[in-house]
Protein backbone atom coordinates (compact mmCIF):
# COMPACT_ATOMS: atom_id res chain seq x y z
CA UNK A 1 0.00 0.00 0.00
CA UNK A 2 1.77 2.84 -1.03
CA UNK A 3 1.18 6.95 0.17
CA UNK A 4 -0.68 9.51 -1.65
CA UNK A 5 1.01 11.94 -3.43
CA UNK A 6 -1.70 14.37 -3.94
CA UNK A 7 -2.01 16.77 -0.96
CA UNK A 8 -5.65 17.12 -0.44
CA UNK A 9 -5.36 13.58 0.47
CA UNK A 10 -3.78 14.68 3.65
CA UNK A 11 -6.00 17.22 4.56
CA UNK A 12 -7.18 17.36 8.36
CA UNK A 13 -9.74 20.08 8.84
CA UNK A 14 -10.39 19.32 12.43
CA UNK A 15 -6.87 20.24 13.47
CA UNK A 16 -8.26 23.34 15.52
CA UNK A 17 -9.52 20.96 18.23
CA UNK A 18 -5.81 20.13 18.96
CA UNK A 19 -3.51 22.25 17.11
CA UNK A 20 -0.51 20.07 16.74
CA UNK A 21 2.06 19.71 13.73
CA UNK A 22 1.38 19.56 10.95
CA UNK A 23 -1.86 21.05 11.53
CA UNK A 24 -4.16 20.69 8.29
CA UNK A 25 -1.99 18.09 6.49
CA UNK A 26 -1.22 15.42 7.82
CA UNK A 27 0.59 12.45 5.68
CA UNK A 28 -1.07 8.28 6.66
CA UNK A 29 2.04 6.03 6.22
CA UNK A 30 0.85 2.01 6.54
CA UNK A 31 3.34 -0.80 7.37
CA UNK A 32 2.42 -4.48 7.32
CA UNK A 33 3.65 -5.87 10.41
CA UNK A 34 2.85 -9.57 10.70
CA UNK A 35 1.72 -11.08 7.16
CA UNK A 36 -2.13 -10.42 6.27
CA UNK A 37 -2.72 -9.70 10.12
CA UNK A 38 -1.46 -6.58 11.50
CA UNK A 39 -0.58 -2.94 9.83
CA UNK A 40 0.27 0.27 11.50
CA UNK A 41 -0.83 3.46 10.27
CA UNK A 42 1.63 6.23 11.31
CA UNK A 43 1.19 10.14 11.01
CA UNK A 44 2.78 12.67 12.86
CA UNK A 45 2.41 15.41 15.99
CA UNK A 46 4.07 17.52 17.83
CA UNK A 47 5.42 21.27 18.31
CA UNK A 48 8.06 23.54 17.03
CA UNK A 49 9.16 20.61 14.89
CA UNK A 50 9.76 18.33 17.72
CA UNK A 51 7.68 15.72 16.00
CA UNK A 52 7.02 11.79 16.62
CA UNK A 53 5.01 9.00 14.81
CA UNK A 54 1.38 8.83 16.36
CA UNK A 55 0.14 5.28 15.63
CA UNK A 56 -3.11 3.49 14.76
CA UNK A 57 -2.85 -0.68 14.84
CA UNK A 58 -5.46 -2.39 12.37
CA UNK A 59 -5.64 -6.34 13.43
CA UNK A 60 -7.66 -8.43 11.20
CA UNK A 61 -10.13 -11.19 12.65
CA UNK A 62 -9.83 -14.92 12.01
CA UNK A 63 -13.47 -14.29 11.78
CA UNK A 64 -13.67 -11.49 9.35
CA UNK A 65 -13.07 -8.05 9.26
CA UNK A 66 -11.03 -5.81 10.99
CA UNK A 67 -10.42 -4.58 14.98
CA UNK A 68 -8.83 -0.52 14.85
CA UNK A 69 -6.86 -0.06 17.86
CA UNK A 70 -6.36 3.90 18.66
CA UNK A 71 -7.37 5.65 15.54
CA UNK A 72 -5.55 8.39 13.54
CA UNK A 73 -7.05 11.33 11.71
CA UNK A 74 -9.11 9.70 9.27
CA UNK A 75 -8.23 11.93 5.95
CA UNK A 76 -9.02 10.65 2.65
CA UNK A 77 -5.42 9.24 2.06
CA UNK A 78 -5.88 7.31 5.70
CA UNK A 79 -10.04 6.05 5.31
CA UNK A 80 -8.53 4.84 1.40
CA UNK A 81 -5.70 2.42 2.78
CA UNK A 82 -8.24 1.44 5.66
CA UNK A 83 -10.62 0.51 2.67
CA UNK A 84 -7.66 -1.55 0.66
CA UNK A 85 -7.73 -3.83 3.58
CA UNK A 86 -11.57 -3.73 4.35
CA UNK A 87 -11.76 -4.66 0.38
CA UNK A 88 -9.44 -7.90 1.19
CA UNK A 89 -10.52 -8.97 4.89
CA UNK A 90 -13.81 -7.54 5.55
CA UNK A 91 -15.61 -4.67 7.32
CA UNK A 92 -14.38 -2.34 10.52
CA UNK A 93 -16.12 -4.61 13.36
CA UNK A 94 -14.63 -2.75 16.55
CA UNK A 95 -13.03 0.50 17.18
CA UNK A 96 -10.94 0.61 20.36
CA UNK A 97 -9.78 4.05 22.37
CA UNK A 98 -7.73 2.76 25.16
CA UNK A 99 -7.04 5.64 26.74
CA UNK A 100 -9.38 7.97 28.97
CA UNK A 101 -6.46 11.33 29.27
CA UNK A 102 -4.83 11.29 25.69
CA UNK A 103 -6.64 13.81 23.66
CA UNK A 104 -4.23 13.50 21.08
CA UNK A 105 -5.76 9.82 20.96
CA UNK A 106 -9.58 10.55 21.49
CA UNK A 107 -9.92 13.83 19.41
CA UNK A 108 -9.97 11.60 16.34
CA UNK A 109 -12.32 8.48 17.42
CA UNK A 110 -15.59 10.04 16.94
CA UNK A 111 -14.65 11.42 13.18
CA UNK A 112 -12.98 7.68 12.48
CA UNK A 113 -16.09 6.28 13.66
CA UNK A 114 -18.60 8.09 11.56
CA UNK A 115 -16.58 6.89 8.59
CA UNK A 116 -16.76 3.16 8.95
CA UNK A 117 -20.47 3.04 10.60
CA UNK A 118 -21.06 -0.40 10.96
CA UNK A 119 -17.98 -0.58 13.57
CA UNK A 120 -18.75 -1.32 17.04
CA UNK A 121 -16.84 1.40 19.98
CA UNK A 122 -15.54 0.30 22.69
CA UNK A 123 -14.01 3.16 24.74
CA UNK A 124 -11.37 2.76 28.26
CA UNK A 125 -13.45 3.47 31.60
CA UNK A 126 -13.44 7.15 33.08
CA UNK A 127 -13.80 9.14 30.20
CA UNK A 128 -12.97 12.63 30.93
CA UNK A 129 -11.64 15.87 28.71
CA UNK A 130 -10.54 19.40 29.72
CA UNK A 131 -11.67 22.23 30.30
CA UNK A 132 -15.01 21.19 30.09
CA UNK A 133 -15.79 17.82 31.39
CA UNK A 134 -18.02 16.75 28.17
CA UNK A 135 -20.13 13.57 27.52
CA UNK A 136 -18.14 11.61 24.35
CA UNK A 137 -21.64 12.25 21.96
CA UNK A 138 -20.86 16.16 22.57
CA UNK A 139 -17.32 15.12 21.11
CA UNK A 140 -18.51 13.67 18.27
CA UNK A 141 -18.84 9.37 19.35
CA UNK A 142 -21.62 7.78 17.87
CA UNK A 143 -23.77 7.50 21.26
CA UNK A 144 -25.47 4.42 19.87
CA UNK A 145 -22.18 2.21 18.74
CA UNK A 146 -20.41 3.92 21.38
CA UNK A 147 -20.04 1.68 24.85
CA UNK A 148 -17.36 1.33 28.07
CA UNK A 149 -15.27 -1.72 27.35
CA UNK A 150 -16.64 -4.57 29.58
CA UNK A 151 -15.22 -5.37 33.29
CA UNK A 152 -16.36 -8.88 32.11
CA UNK A 153 -14.22 -9.77 29.36
CA UNK A 154 -16.67 -12.70 28.23
CA UNK A 155 -18.73 -9.57 27.50
CA UNK A 156 -16.31 -8.38 24.84
CA UNK A 157 -17.24 -9.68 21.33
CA UNK A 158 -13.21 -10.10 20.41
CA UNK A 159 -12.43 -11.96 23.42
CA UNK A 160 -11.81 -15.24 21.78
CA UNK A 161 -9.16 -14.27 19.67
CA UNK A 162 -7.80 -11.12 22.07
CA UNK A 163 -7.01 -10.76 26.06
CA UNK A 164 -6.91 -7.32 28.15
CA UNK A 165 -6.00 -5.26 30.79
CA UNK A 166 -6.98 -1.71 32.21
CA UNK A 167 -5.14 0.14 33.84
CA UNK A 168 -7.31 2.79 35.72
CA UNK A 169 -5.51 5.66 37.83
CA UNK A 170 -7.46 8.04 40.26
CA UNK A 171 -5.75 11.51 39.52
CA UNK A 172 -8.66 13.06 41.21
CA UNK A 173 -9.09 15.93 38.50
CA UNK A 174 -9.68 12.77 35.88
CA UNK A 175 -7.89 9.52 35.73
CA UNK A 176 -4.45 7.94 33.81
CA UNK A 177 -5.99 4.81 31.87
CA UNK A 178 -4.36 2.65 29.04
CA UNK A 179 -5.95 -0.70 27.87
CA UNK A 180 -3.04 -2.79 27.33
CA UNK A 181 -4.53 -5.32 24.45
CA UNK A 182 -3.01 -9.13 24.05
CA UNK A 183 -3.31 -10.09 20.32
CA UNK A 184 -3.17 -14.04 20.83
CA UNK A 185 -2.57 -15.65 17.48
CA UNK A 186 0.46 -13.76 16.54
CA UNK A 187 1.56 -13.24 20.07
CA UNK A 188 1.55 -8.94 19.69
CA UNK A 189 0.78 -6.89 22.71
CA UNK A 190 -0.56 -3.39 21.75
CA UNK A 191 -0.23 -0.49 23.97
CA UNK A 192 -0.55 3.16 23.94
CA UNK A 193 1.70 5.33 26.19
CA UNK A 194 2.60 2.63 28.58
CA UNK A 195 5.86 1.80 27.40
CA UNK A 196 7.78 2.76 24.61
CA UNK A 197 11.23 2.23 22.71
CA UNK A 198 13.67 4.94 20.81
CA UNK A 199 14.76 4.15 17.64
CA UNK A 200 18.63 4.91 16.39
CA UNK A 201 17.29 5.90 13.21
CA UNK A 202 13.86 8.86 11.75
CA UNK A 203 11.16 6.67 11.35
CA UNK A 204 9.81 6.56 7.98
CA UNK A 205 6.89 8.72 8.26
CA UNK A 206 9.07 11.42 9.28
CA UNK A 207 11.14 11.47 6.33
CA UNK A 208 8.82 11.96 4.08
CA UNK A 209 9.21 15.78 5.05
CA UNK A 210 12.73 15.81 6.65
CA UNK A 211 12.66 19.71 7.46
CA UNK A 212 12.22 19.09 11.64
CA UNK A 213 15.12 16.51 11.21
CA UNK A 214 17.14 18.84 9.71
CA UNK A 215 15.87 21.77 11.52
CA UNK A 216 17.13 20.34 14.91
CA UNK A 217 20.62 18.93 13.36
CA UNK A 218 21.75 21.96 13.36
CA UNK A 219 24.41 23.03 16.30
CA UNK A 220 23.39 26.81 16.15
CA UNK A 221 21.10 29.56 14.20
CA UNK A 222 23.70 30.50 11.99
CA UNK A 223 24.47 27.12 10.68
CA UNK A 224 22.93 26.25 7.24
CA UNK A 225 20.20 23.45 7.38
CA UNK A 226 21.34 21.02 4.53
CA UNK A 227 19.77 17.17 4.08
CA UNK A 228 22.15 14.46 4.58
CA UNK A 229 21.82 10.84 6.45
CA UNK A 230 23.75 12.37 9.16
CA UNK A 231 21.70 15.10 9.74
CA UNK A 232 18.39 13.25 9.60
CA UNK A 233 19.44 10.75 12.51
CA UNK A 234 20.98 13.63 14.65
CA UNK A 235 18.25 15.40 14.09
CA UNK A 236 15.80 12.53 14.89
CA UNK A 237 17.59 11.77 17.87
CA UNK A 238 17.78 15.47 19.71
CA UNK A 239 14.16 15.61 18.97
CA UNK A 240 13.54 12.26 21.02
CA UNK A 241 15.52 14.05 23.82
CA UNK A 242 13.54 17.13 23.66
CA UNK A 243 9.93 14.98 23.27
CA UNK A 244 11.14 12.32 26.36
CA UNK A 245 12.53 14.90 28.55
CA UNK A 246 11.07 18.34 27.57
CA UNK A 247 14.05 20.06 28.74
CA UNK A 248 17.59 17.30 28.48
CA UNK A 249 20.50 17.77 30.47
CA UNK A 250 22.49 18.25 27.58
CA UNK A 251 20.06 21.50 26.00
CA UNK A 252 21.44 24.86 26.62
CA UNK A 253 18.56 27.44 26.32
CA UNK A 254 20.39 30.61 24.78
CA UNK A 255 19.80 34.67 26.51
CA UNK A 256 17.25 36.90 24.65
CA UNK A 257 19.57 39.37 23.20
CA UNK A 258 21.65 35.94 21.88
CA UNK A 259 18.52 34.68 20.40
CA UNK A 260 17.46 38.02 18.11
CA UNK A 261 21.25 38.80 17.52
CA UNK A 262 21.52 34.99 16.19
CA UNK A 263 18.32 35.29 14.04
CA UNK A 264 18.88 38.92 12.58
CA UNK A 265 22.00 36.97 10.66
CA UNK A 266 20.65 33.22 10.09
CA UNK A 267 21.10 32.26 6.75
CA UNK A 268 17.09 31.28 7.05
CA UNK A 269 14.77 33.65 7.71
CA UNK A 270 11.50 32.30 6.55
CA UNK A 271 8.53 31.53 8.43
CA UNK A 272 8.79 28.21 7.59
CA UNK A 273 12.57 28.78 9.31
CA UNK A 274 10.49 30.47 12.60
CA UNK A 275 12.03 33.89 11.03
CA UNK A 276 15.62 32.31 11.73
CA UNK A 277 14.66 31.55 15.67
CA UNK A 278 16.96 29.06 17.23
CA UNK A 279 17.53 29.38 20.67
CA UNK A 280 18.94 25.65 21.67
CA UNK A 281 22.60 25.32 21.73
CA UNK A 282 23.71 21.45 22.98
CA UNK A 283 26.43 20.75 24.76
CA UNK A 284 29.24 17.79 23.10
CA UNK A 285 27.51 14.92 25.28
CA UNK A 286 24.05 15.43 23.71
CA UNK A 287 24.82 11.83 21.78
CA UNK A 288 25.83 10.17 24.93
CA UNK A 289 22.35 11.27 26.77
CA UNK A 290 20.52 9.93 23.80
CA UNK A 291 22.28 6.54 23.89
CA UNK A 292 21.46 6.14 27.69
CA UNK A 293 17.73 6.77 26.77
CA UNK A 294 17.94 4.42 23.96
CA UNK A 295 19.68 1.52 26.00
CA UNK A 296 19.55 -0.70 22.98
CA UNK A 297 16.45 -0.42 22.20
CA UNK A 298 14.74 -1.91 25.36
CA UNK A 299 11.54 -1.00 26.00
CA UNK A 300 11.11 1.99 29.09
CA UNK A 301 8.31 3.91 30.79
CA UNK A 302 8.85 7.90 29.73
CA UNK A 303 9.66 10.29 31.89
CA UNK A 304 6.70 12.22 32.41
CA UNK A 305 4.57 8.87 33.58
CA UNK A 306 7.77 7.61 35.56
CA UNK A 307 7.35 10.54 37.62
CA UNK A 308 4.17 12.51 37.48
CA UNK A 309 1.73 9.19 36.84
CA UNK A 310 2.70 5.97 37.57
CA UNK A 311 3.84 6.45 40.98
CA UNK A 312 0.75 7.80 42.34
CA UNK A 313 -0.53 4.20 42.21
CA UNK A 314 2.71 2.04 42.25
CA UNK A 315 1.03 -1.27 43.65
CA UNK A 316 -1.65 -0.72 40.75
CA UNK A 317 0.27 -0.39 38.40
CA UNK A 318 2.72 -3.48 39.42
CA UNK A 319 -0.08 -5.59 39.69
CA UNK A 320 -1.02 -4.65 35.95
CA UNK A 321 2.37 -5.25 34.84
CA UNK A 322 2.07 -8.47 36.64
CA UNK A 323 -1.26 -9.37 34.63
CA UNK A 324 0.26 -8.12 31.20
CA UNK A 325 3.07 -10.30 31.52
CA UNK A 326 1.66 -13.27 32.35
CA UNK A 327 0.66 -13.31 29.10
CA UNK A 328 2.35 -14.86 25.91
CA UNK A 329 3.66 -12.26 23.52
CA UNK A 330 7.17 -11.31 21.93
CA UNK A 331 6.96 -7.98 20.39
CA UNK A 332 4.87 -4.67 21.34
CA UNK A 333 3.75 -1.79 18.90
CA UNK A 334 3.43 1.00 21.15
CA UNK A 335 1.05 4.40 19.73
CA UNK A 336 4.43 6.81 19.42
CA UNK A 337 7.70 6.29 18.61
CA UNK A 338 9.25 2.77 17.71
CA UNK A 339 6.41 0.51 15.79
CA UNK A 340 7.74 -2.73 16.75
CA UNK A 341 9.53 -3.69 20.00
CA UNK A 342 10.93 -7.18 19.99
CA UNK A 343 10.14 -7.94 23.64
CA UNK A 344 9.67 -10.55 25.71
CA UNK A 345 7.23 -10.31 28.65
CA UNK A 346 10.25 -10.41 31.10
CA UNK A 347 11.20 -7.23 29.54
CA UNK A 348 7.82 -5.75 29.65
CA UNK A 349 7.96 -6.46 33.44
CA UNK A 350 11.11 -4.98 33.74
CA UNK A 351 10.34 -1.18 32.35
CA UNK A 352 8.34 -0.97 36.08
CA UNK A 353 10.99 -1.70 38.33
CA UNK A 354 11.21 1.64 38.81
CA UNK A 355 8.30 1.57 41.02
CA UNK A 356 9.82 -1.20 43.64
CA UNK A 357 12.09 -0.66 46.66
CA UNK A 358 14.14 -3.08 45.69
CA UNK A 359 13.80 -3.94 42.28
CA UNK A 360 14.15 -7.71 41.62
CA UNK A 361 16.05 -7.18 38.18
CA UNK A 362 18.09 -4.72 37.31
CA UNK A 363 17.74 -3.45 33.72
CA UNK A 364 15.28 -0.91 33.96
CA UNK A 365 15.44 2.93 33.12
CA UNK A 366 17.16 3.74 36.39
CA UNK A 367 19.88 0.63 36.52
CA UNK A 368 21.68 0.97 32.78
CA UNK A 369 24.76 2.29 33.21
CA UNK A 370 24.97 5.53 32.80
CA UNK A 371 22.91 6.19 35.82
CA UNK A 372 24.22 10.21 36.75
CA UNK A 373 23.54 10.82 33.16
CA UNK A 374 20.00 9.67 33.30
CA UNK A 375 19.51 11.07 36.27
CA UNK A 376 20.42 14.75 35.40
CA UNK A 377 17.98 14.24 32.22
CA UNK A 378 15.28 13.70 34.94
CA UNK A 379 16.52 16.90 36.56
CA UNK A 380 13.35 19.23 34.63
CA UNK A 381 10.74 17.01 35.12
CA UNK A 382 11.16 16.58 38.85
CA UNK A 383 11.23 19.90 39.17
CA UNK A 384 8.26 20.59 37.17
CA UNK A 385 6.71 17.55 39.92
CA UNK A 386 7.93 19.66 43.07
CA UNK A 387 6.19 22.95 41.59
CA UNK A 388 2.93 21.60 40.39
CA UNK A 389 2.93 19.59 43.94
CA UNK A 390 2.99 23.08 45.53
CA UNK A 391 0.62 24.58 43.52
CA UNK A 392 -1.26 21.96 44.77
CA UNK A 393 -2.20 20.97 41.24
CA UNK A 394 -0.37 17.59 41.55
CA UNK A 395 -0.46 15.29 44.99
CA UNK A 396 2.65 13.47 46.16
CA UNK A 397 3.85 10.53 45.26
CA UNK A 398 3.02 6.73 47.12
CA UNK A 399 6.01 5.26 48.56
CA UNK A 400 7.28 2.32 46.48
CA UNK A 401 6.26 -0.78 47.12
Amino acid sequence: MHSSTNSKDWSWKFWPAVPLYPYGRRRTLCKEIVKDTIWTFDQLHGIIYTIVPIRMTVVKLETGGLLIYAPVAPTTECVRLVNELVAKHGEVKYIILPTSSGLEHKVFVGPFARRFPQAQVFVAPHQWSFPLNLPLHWLGFPKERTQVLPENKSLAPFIDEFDYEVLDIDLGRGAFTEVALLHKRSHTLLVTDSVLSVPEDPPEIIQLDPYPLLFHARDHALEIIEDSEANRRKGWQRISLFAIYFRPSALEISKLGQIFSDAFKAPQRSLKAYFGLFPFRWQDNWKQSFDALRGEGRPFVAPILQILILPQAPRQVLNWADQVANWDFHQIIPCHFDSLIKASPRQFRQAFTFLEKQPSMSEDLSGVANQSLLEKDFKFIRELEASLVKRGIATPVKEKV
